[in-house]
């Protein structure tokens, strides 16, 4: 639930300053990802824009993918794989694009291994500071 002027509302009610707020993207990115064809809103009688509460996902989606490196131009394209990736087929699919996608796709493989060994060894620096740590004494009341 949202709170808006007062009223309690459902995410399939929130207008782009809503989104912006859940999901930590200004309402300017929002309309890119929109002219992109990244995101497409519905829009109410008097032209605001509204989003279900897919959206929000979507958008961090969209965020982690950027993250990565990926294009919009790729985004749009692989979009709708992440929501049945089992029943998406591309009749349309270039050679030229499977080979960019699998080009991206071992990209992010190589950042994914990289940040995993970065963890692991924060991980282990971290448990040896622990483990090698003064032990903290309580205070002692003074007089004792």
């Amino acid at each position: 639930m949202v709170k808006r002027a007062g009223c309690a509302v459902t995410l399939d009610d929130v207008r782009i300053g809503e989104l912006s707020r859940l999901t930590g993207v200004s309402r300017r990115l929002l309309r890119y990802y929109e002219e992109q064809g990244l995101i497409v809103p519905d829009r109410s009688t008097n032209g605001y824009r509204e989003y279900d509460e897919r959206y929000v996902d979507r958008v961090k989606q969209i965020r982690g993918l950027l993250a990565a490196g990926l294009p919009t131009r790729i985004i749009k394209q692989i979009l709708p794989c992440l929501d049945k990736p089992r029943s998406i087929h591309f009749p349309d699919a270039t050679p030229e694009m499977l080979a960019l996608l699998t080009s991206e796709r071992d990209k992010l493989t190589e950042r994914v291994e990289v940040l995993t060994r970065n963890r692991d060894a924060m991980t282990e620096y971290l448990a040896e500071v622990e483990q090698h740590r003064a032990p903290i004494v309580p205070d002692q009341p003074q007089g004792a």
